[in-house]
């Protein structure tokens, strides 16, 4: 049976990709990590990694393994926070995965009013994908989810924020585009378009039904700031949320907004039937009695 110390060698080679470099840091002796590993790959079946002179470099199954033994130590350090934390209501870590948007300022102030009275409670964010996100959640990885599409509710308890983004077009300001106040989905069919793969997937069909097919995506991604820089080298427009890219007078960006109007509302999820240790409990409550009107499930 694999051992978690076993485990946390072998993601500190997998980090260095020097055996030697790697029990300097973990105040082993080379020998010794070295026997741990080859134990390792012989009680797994598996060659995890393939040695060189100078340094190590991953198998495919030694990703593999990497993959799940930064999930099982994740996971591990979480379970022994909320041990810690077991009827100390003073402090604890709260993992909050997020979508991008202006929103997250509601409960940015609450975040801060929660510390101001508990200031040993810690918050740590996750930026990515509502797919990306979801599954983290649902691996225990992450207590609460923001998510920016409707919620799986067979799966999922939710508040719903008191913010709704709207969908608009960020390009350069002496695009032609730029001149008109708005956009028309008519107007984006023939130009070359950037969009988040969320977005890709969920909202064009809805939005283009048959035009879909006739939309020219030239790239996607999950997180905003790097698109912004793909417009302003010129490399197409960025169909996106209101004020996640800066578009403020040194930037030579613009943000015009969508016509008919699209809005995306926001969501803080949780599993159902989730056990929540003290402070991430208390923070839950908190936002309850904040956003008592917009709650579904317990």
């Amino acid at each position: 049976m694999m051992e978690l110390r076993v485990l946390r060698y072998f993601l500190e080679v997998a980090r260095e990709g020097n055996i030697t470099h790697a029990a300097q840091r973990l105040r082993i002796s080379q020998p010794t990590l070295s026997k741990q590993l080859k134990e390792l790959e012989g009680e797994l079946g598996k060659k995890l990694f393939v040695r060189g002179n100078y340094n190590v470099r991953l198998t495919d199954e030694g990703m593999l393994l990497r993959k799940r033994a930064e999930d099982i130590l994740d996971m591990v350090g979480k379970t022994e926070e909320e041990f810690r934390a077991l009827g100390e209501i003073s402090g604890g870590d709260i993992r909050i995965g997020c979508a991008e948007s202006d929103g997250m300022k509601h409960l940015a102030r609450r975040f801060k009013a929660i510390r101001a009275q508990y200031p040993g409670i810690r918050f740590h964010l996750y930026s990515g994908d509502t797919e990306d996100l979801a599954e983290r959640l649902d691996r225990g990885q992450l207590d609460f989810v923001v998510i920016a599409q409707e919620v799986d509710l067979s799966k999922y308890n939710y508040l719903k924020l008191p913010a709704v983004d709207r969908w608009g077009v960020v390009m350069k300001r002496d695009s032609p585009l730029a001149k008109q106040e708005a956009v028309r989905m008519e107007d984006l069919l023939n130009l070359p378009i950037i969009t988040s793969r969320q977005g890709y997937r969920e909202d064009f069909p809805k939005w283009f039904a048959e035009k879909a097919d006739r939309l020219n995506i030239v790239a996607t991604f999950n997180l905003a700031y790097n698109a912004g820089i793909l417009v302003k080298e010129g490399m197409g427009y960025v169909l996106t949320f209101d004020k996640l890219i800066s578009t403020g007078p040194d930037s030579g960006l613009c943000f015009r907004p969508m016509v008919p109007v699209l809005e995306t509302s926001l969501y803080l999820i949780w599993k159902k039937y989730q056990v929540f240790a003290p402070a991430a409990e208390l923070v839950l409550g908190d936002l309850k009695e904040q956003f008592r009107s917009t709650e579904r499930g317990g």
